[in-house]
Formats: C-alpha cells, structure tokens, sequence
C-alpha cells in the first residue's frame, strides 16, 4: 500500500466511525444514561485506589494495632459497597448499550437490504451473493460490537486515564513523569504495528467474503458439482480460501498479542521504576508509605487502562473495516433514484412498442439488439423466436426494465418506461419463466407472491385456473406444504402451473412468457399449456419461444438473428414466405422426429 494510502486511512476511519455514531442519535436517552453511568463507574473506579492507600497508610503507621483493624473493618465495608454499587451501575449501563447497538445494527441491516434490493441489474451481474452475504452477516455483527462494546469501553478507559493521572500527578509530580516516559515509546508502538493490523483485517474481511461466495456459488450449483464428480476440487479450492484467511489471521493474531505484550512491558517497567524510586523517597523521608501504596494502586490501575485499549485499538481496527465495507453498500447509486417522486401512471391499455431499440451490455461490447422495431396491439400475441443469442430474451429484460436501452425506447400505451415509475410499470407486468424461481416457503405463500393480500379462496382459484389445485390437494399437506429451496422437492411441471397460478393472481396488463414450456416433457407441457391459454386471455402476451410448436397461434410471430428483426407475421404467412422461420420450423420438425425413433 502507498504511503498518500496509509494517510487517507485514518481519515476514512473517522468518517466511517462519525457516519456509525450518527446512526445512535435517534438513542441519545439511552446513550445519555449509560454515558452518566459510565462516568459514575469511572469515579467509583478511580475513589478506590485513594481509599486503599489512606487505609493502608494508616495501618502501616498505626501506633495502637485494634484501632488500626478497627479502621480497616470499617473502609472493608465501604469498599464493598462501593464495588457493588458499581457493579449494578455496569449492569444497567451494559443492558442500555446493548440494546442501542443491537437496534442501530438491525436497522443498518435492513437498510442495506433494502438498498441492495434496490440496485439495478447491472449492480447484482457483477457482484457475487455470497460476499455481499458476508457484509450483511459478518460485517454488521462487528458494527455491532464497535456500537455496544468497544466505544463504551474506549471512553471508560479514557475517564480513567485522564483521571488517573490526574491523581498521579496530585500525589507526586516527580513520580508521575516517570510514569509518562512509557508514553513516547507506547504511541510508537501502536502506529507501526496498527498500520499492519488494519491492513491485515481489511484483507481478512475480503478474504472471508470470498470464501462466503465461493460456498454459496458452488452449493447453488450442487447438482453440476456431482455430476461432473468435482466434489474434491471444490473443497480443495474452499481449503485454499480458507488457509489463506488463516494465515492472515494468525498473523494479525501474532501483532495484536505483540501489541499487546509491548504496552504491558512498558507499564511493568513503569511500575518498577515507581516501585524503586518511591521506595528510595520513603527512606529519605519524602514520600508516605500511604502515598505510595495509592500512586502503586493508581500506576495499575493506568497501565491496565494503556493495555486495555491496545486490544481495544485491535478491535477498532477490525470493526472500522468491516464498517467501511457496509457503509460502502449504502454509497451505491441507484439506478432509479428519483423515480418514486413522479406522479403515477395508470396504464390500462396494453399497446406495448419497442422503437428502433439499441442495446449492448457493456460500453465496448457488440450490440445485442440493433434496430429492433415491434409493435404489440393491446390484447394479442407476440411471439419472438430466433436462434440462441439473437435478442429473444434481451427485449423481455428490456421490458422489465432490467436494463434500459442505448438508443430506442420501449413504450407501453405510447409511454415511455423511462418516465413511468418502477412499481407503476412492474405491477401490470408478470413472468413465466423456462426455470420458475419458488422460495422455500409453502406452496400457498409462493402463489400468494403475486398479490400479497390475496384471500386464501383467491390463491386457490388461480391455483384452479392454472390446473395446479388437482396435483396440490394431492401433496402431503396441502396448500401447506413446504416446496423447498428453489422448489426443489416439485417437479418442473408443477413449478411452472405454480409460477402461472402466481402470474394470474397478480392479474396484469401485460404477460412475459419466456421459453416457459421449453425444458418441460410432452404430457408437463401439454397441462402447462393449457394453463398458459388462460392465463393469456385479454392480456398483452409477449411469448419467447424455443418450441416453435407452441406459437402458431400467436397473433404475429417476430424472427430475429443477430439482434435484428428478419421476418414478420403470422405462422402461415411465415410458412408462405419459406425463410428464416420455415427454415427453422423444418429443422425443429427433423430433430423431434429424429428423437422419436431414437
């Protein structure tokens, strides 16, 4: 790392650690009373070490031995007290800061939740689940710690620092600058090694994302692990991930105990050298034994406070890093950023109209679609059809708005999508897609997605109409049962009848059917079809076809082959024409009739 980087670094932890507190100040009361709490310890803490040395003193100096004891039963109590008081003071005022910090994180975590929800399509594209996982786990759970734990901690050692030299300096000044001849060497330490811990846990934090990703790409993609047989190579390249994290961490392990045993050995060697010096003043008659006895008690009591908040700066450096990479999340831009500030748009036609669209998914990449120009009337099929990587499923992304177009414009009832807002133009659209994603909930709540406040009777009329209800009835529990991760425990038919039970619940203007019956086998798809002719009935239907069978019907059939429409028109004027989709529909013929007798 450069050295104008290892100068921006404090800076940045500073903004990160100001934009942290920021989000406690909803929580001042609390915050307020754990602060008064604290404080009030800290004072307790520093009032023993001159009770011990006053009483000490006494005893060493006493002339009459059961008064001495006398004395001494009496600050044994007192010291008692104090230390329970001081105790329900720690109880109560952990308990407050607990709570805050619990709260400020459950509210950073759906924050960036929802703001990741938010980001575009293009955001999610280049980024990996599982590490974006890890800022939502891991990361937030050190905030976590910084909020409750080590902030409260940081400002406990300080009132004991400050007021602890305080009272050094008020017992023997001389004493006292021997004790502050460990701080040159102390703040040395500390910036050279922390500079190399904060750098460490930043490359730690990165390298437990990555594995986070790798674990979570690989089990999403478990049926290909095992049936290429790459279970081994896959923990051998997790290992890797994993012994490279361990490595950091041991060796931010190692700095943070060197650390560690640095600021010890320097507040040791401080207390010898008061140990030594003062002993020497007490011989020459310059110094009480008492005095003493409190500067001892008060000189562990600031070291412990130095040593503390070495392991303290240890865990900032952690928890600022993890804080850094959250708050990061939240800097993103949104694509739509604005757009809920317009003024609604009912569209209740249909007409849908890709005009001279233009699109390409990087800057320098090739066009995907060029010059694509298509008009839909309201209530009729469109169909796309074409070879792989013509654009088919490109204009469905564009309708969605996924991705806008470069140049073009996608419009529906001659409205433009990019002056509609977001949930005006999504809540009149749904899909059907060749692979329905299920969550794994029950089947009742996966067709209650497409309108969250559908009555139990309206989630099983769609289910009727989408010929699922028969096959559902038939399920262990019903409308209750849990259909698993991606719906893995149905089969591909009933995962479809159940995404277009979910599709015609939503009831929307405009249907987006891509290739939704093209992995499916003859009897699946002939049921799925079924479903599909009612849930197309008074709708705008935009159909992305594999099996070229399943279109004849369509109102207009569009070919496209390297991002341009080729030919036009209806399954028999096409027929007529003996082109591009004649040409495709013969081949499609011969292989299905091939696969027959095979």
């Amino acid at each position: 790392m450069s050295q104008a980087a290892d100068q921006r670094e404090p800076s940045v932890e500073r903004a990160t650690l100001r934009r942290i507190l920021a989000r406690a100040r909803p929580h001042w009361l609390s915050l307020s009373v754990a602060v008064v709490l604290l404080l009030t310890g800290s004072g307790i803490t520093l009032a023993l070490p001159q009770l011990a040395g006053n009483f000490g003193g006494a005893l060493l100096s006493a002339e009459e031995p059961e008064r001495a004891l006398a004395s001494l039963r009496e600050g044994l109590v007192l010291f008692g007290a104090l230390l329970l008081v001081q105790g329900l003071l720690q109880v109560v005022r952990r308990l407050l800061l607990v709570r805050v910090g619990e709260r400020v994180v459950a509210e950073l975590r759906v924050e960036v939740y929802a703001h990741l929800l938010d980001q575009a399509q293009a955001f999610h594209a280049q980024q990996r689940t599982g590490e974006l996982l890890s800022r939502l786990g891991a990361d937030i759970v050190r905030v976590q710690q910084t909020v409750s734990s080590d902030l409260a901690s940081f400002l406990r050692n300080s009132v004991i620092l400050v007021g602890g030299f305080a009272l050094l300096l008020q017992t023997d000044p001389w004493l006292t600058l021997v004790m502050l001849g460990v701080i040159p060497p102390l703040v040395l330490v500390l910036s050279f090694v922390g500079r190399r811990i904060r750098r460490l846990s930043r490359r730690t934090q990165a390298g437990l994302a990555e594995v986070s990703a790798t674990a979570q790409e690989v089990l999403a993609a478990i049926d290909v692990v095992q049936a290429f047989t790459r279970e081994d190579h896959e923990v051998e390249r997790f290992t890797r991930g994993v012994e490279d994290v361990y490595r950091d961490v041991l060796r931010r392990a190692v700095l943070q105990d060197a650390l560690s045993s640095a600021t010890r050995l320097l507040g040791f060697t401080a207390l010898g050298l008061v140990l030594v010096i003062g002993g020497t003043m007490i011989s020459a008659g310059g110094l009480e034994p008492g005095e003493l006895l409190s500067f001892m008690f008060y000189t562990v009591l600031v070291a412990s406070s130095v040593g503390s908040f070495s392991d303290l700066y240890s865990r900032m450096q952690v928890s600022l890093g993890a804080g850094a990479r959250v708050l990061a999340l939240l800097d993103l831009p949104l694509a739509f950023a604005g757009e809920r500030e317009r003024a609604p748009v009912e569209l209740d036609g249909g007409g849908l109209r890709f005009r001279a669209i233009g699109f390409r998914y990087a800057e320098d990449g090739p066009w995907v679609l060029d010059g694509v120009d298509i008009e839909i009337p309201p209530d009729s099929v469109c169909a796309l059809v074409g070879p792989s990587g013509s654009g088919k499923t490109t204009l469905g992304r564009l309708l969605l708005r996924f991705w806008d177009p470069q140049r073009g414009a996608v419009e529906i009832d001659g409205h433009d999508l990019r002056e509609l807002r977001l949930e005006d133009l999504r809540r009149k659209l749904a899909v059907v897609a060749q692979e329905p994603t299920l969550f794994s909930g029950t089947v009742r709540e996966n067709i209650r997605y497409g309108r969250l406040d559908a009555t139990d009777e309206e989630v099983e009329e769609a289910a009727t109409a989408a010929y699922a209800h028969e096959f559902i009835v038939e399920l262990e529990a019903g409308y209750e049962t849990r259909v698993g991760e991606r719906g893995v425990l149905l089969s591909g038919g009933q995962r479809q009848r159940i995404a277009i039970a979910r599709a015609l619940l939503r009831d929307p203007l405009i249907l987006l059917l891509d290739e939704a019956t093209s992995a499916l086998d003859s009897e699946s798809e002939a049921r799925v079809q079924a479903a599909l002719e009612v849930l197309q009935r008074g709708r705008t239907t935009l159909v992305i076809a594999h099996r070229l069978s399943t279109v004849r019907r369509a109102d207009q059939i569009i070919v496209l082959d390297h991002g341009r429409v080729v030919e036009r028109g209806t399954h028999a004027a096409l027929m007529a024409r003996a082109g591009a989709y004649a040409a495709m529909v013969e081949r499609q013929a011969l292989l299905d009739d091939l696969g027959e007798t095979s």
